[in-house]
C-alpha cells in the first residue's frame, strides 16, 4: 500500500463480530475466562497488557512508520520514558542539543538522578558526536526537526555510526510526522510520536506512540509498558487512530499554509530571523530535501528589535492563532518557548543553543492562509 491507503487501510480490519468498519472503542478493564488462565481470546486478558481499540490503533502505528511494532502511551513522554528505562547507572546517552522542554526535563531532573550520563551535542558536528561515544553509550536521541529551533539532523549519517557501534538510535518524529519523514527507513531504530500533536490532530487528546522494527526490542518495550502501566486508554487510542485517517490531508495543507506564512514573514521589516526548514536559506536545508518530503507546518522567528516585549505584544494581539501550547492540530497555534514550552529548561541553556526571548513559535493550521496573514499583518503592525 502507498501511504494515503496505508493510514486508512494499514493493520486495519473490519469488527469481526458486528462487521463495524471502525474498530469499536472497547471500554472494559478486563476480560472472560473460561477456566484459571484461558481467556476467550488468547490475546486479550486485560487492558494494561492489551485492548482491542488500542491494539488497531498500534498496528496502523506500525503500518505507517513501516515497523514491525507499535505501542501506544498515555503522552509522548510516557514514551520516552519507556525507551530510558531500558538503561541503568553507568549508561550513557547521546542526545540533541535543541530539545523539546519536556523531554530535556525528564533527561536532566528525573533520569539523571538514576546514574545515566546525558551528553548534548549539535548532531551536525558528526566528529564531535563521534568523539562522545564510548563503551558505556547505549541510546542516541535526536528530534529533527527540533522544537523550537527546526535544526535538523541527518538521520541516515547518524544511523551508520550507530550500527557500527551497536547502539540504539531513537528518533522524535513529532514535527515531521510519518508523511514527511520515515526514520526507520533511514536506519532508526526507534520513533517516538506524541500523538497528541499531528497523528491526533484535533487538540482533543494526550497520546504517545513508539514504533520499532526489530521485534525483540519491540517485545521488550511492551513488557516495560506493561509492567509500568502507562498505556493509552480505549477511547483515547480510537482518537488517535480517527486522526491517523486524515493525516496525509491535514499535513498537506499544514506544509502548504506553513510555506505561505514563511513567505509572510520573511518579508516582513519587523522579522529578523525565519526558521523553516523548507528556506533555502536554512542552513539544513539541504538535509531536509534529502530526507523529507515537505517541509510541515511549523514554524518559529524573531523580531529585528530582539526584545521580549515586542514578542509577548505580537501573541497577545493575535485573533485566529490562538495563543497556547502545544501544536499539530488543525487550528493554527502561537507559543513563546522561554515562557512556555521551554520554561523548564535554564535560561543560560535556553541562550546557548538559541532560544531567545523574543522567539516566536507557530503551528500553523489548516484555516485559509489568507486569513492566517491577515492575523499575523495586524499583530506585527
Amino acid at each position: 500500500m502507498k501511504f494515503n491507503t496505508k493510514v486508512i487501510h494499514g493493520g486495519q480490519h473490519h469488527d469481526p463480530s458486528t462487521g463495524a468498519v471502525m474498530p469499536p472503542v472497547y471500554q472494559t478493564s478486563t476480560f472472560v475466562q473460561t477456566s484459571p488462565g484461558q481467556p476467550i481470546n488468547p490475546d486479550y486478558e486485560y487492558s494494561r497488557a492489551a485492548n482491542p481499540t488500542r491494539s488497531a490503533l498500534e498496528n496502523a502505528l506500525a503500518s505507517i512508520e513501516n515497523g514491525t511494532r507499535g505501542l501506544a502511551f498515555s503522552s509522548g513522554l510516557a514514551a520516552t520514558d519507556c525507551v530510558l528505562r531500558s538503561f541503568k547507572a553507568g549508561d550513557e546517552i547521546i542526545s540533541m542539543d535543541d530539545l523539546y522542554g519536556g523531554t530535556y526535563r525528564m533527561f536532566t531532573r528525573i533520569y539523571k538522578n538514576s546514574g545515566i550520563k546525558f551528553h548534548f551535542v549539535d548532531m551536525n558536528d558528526l566528529e564531535k558526536f563521534k568523539s562522545l561515544i564510548n563503551e558505556n553509550t547505549k541510546l542516541v536521541w535526536v528530534e529533527t526537526p527540533t522544537n523550537p529551533l527546526m535544526k535538523l539532523a541527518d538521520i541516515q549519517e547518524i544511523a551508520k555510526i550507530t550500527k557500527e557501534k551497536k547502539i540504539l538510535f531513537a528518533v522524535d518524529n513529532t514535527f515531521a510526522t510519518p508523511y514527511l519523514q520515515k526514520p526507520l527507513d533511514l536506519g532508526a531504530d526507534i520513533v517516538m510520536h506524541s500523538a497528541t500533536k499531528y497523528l491526533g490532530g484535533h487538540s482533543d487528546v494526550i497520546a504517545g506512540a513508539l514504533i520499532v522494527k526489530d521485534e525483540a526490542l519491540g517485545e521488550q518495550l511492551h513488557f516495560q509498558q506493561f509492567a509500568t502501566g502507562a498505556t493509552l486508554g480505549p477511547m483515547d487510542s480510537f482518537l488517535v487512530l480517527r486522526g491517523i485517517k486524515t493525516l496525509h490531508l491535514r499535513v498537506e495543507r499544514h506544509c502548504e499554509n506553513g510555506g505561505k506564512v514563511v513567505e509572510f514573514l520573511n518579508n516582513h521589516p519587523k522579522v529578523k530571523t525565519v526558521y523553516y526548514p523548507g528556506l533555502p536559506s536554512h542552513p539544513y536545508h539541504e538535509i531536509a530535501k534529502k530526507q523529507m518530503s515537505g517541509f510541515g507546518g511549523m514554524v518559529s522567528f524573531t523580531f529585528v528589535s530582539g526584545k521580549k516585549e515586542d514578542a509577548i505584544d505580537f501573541l497577545e494581539k493575535l485573533n485566529v492563532f490562538t495563543l497556547a501550547e502545544s501544536l499539530g492540530g488543525v487550528e493554527s497555534l502561537a507559543n513563546h518557548p522561554a515562557l512556555m514550552t521551554h520554561a523548564s529548561i535554564p535560561e543560560d541553556k535556553r541562550k546557548e543553543v538559541g532560544i531567545t526571548d523574543d522567539l516566536v513559535r507557530l503551528s500553523v493550521g489548516i484555516e485559509d492562509a489568507e486569513d492566517l496573514i491577515e492575523d499575523l499583518k495586524q499583530a506585527l503592525a
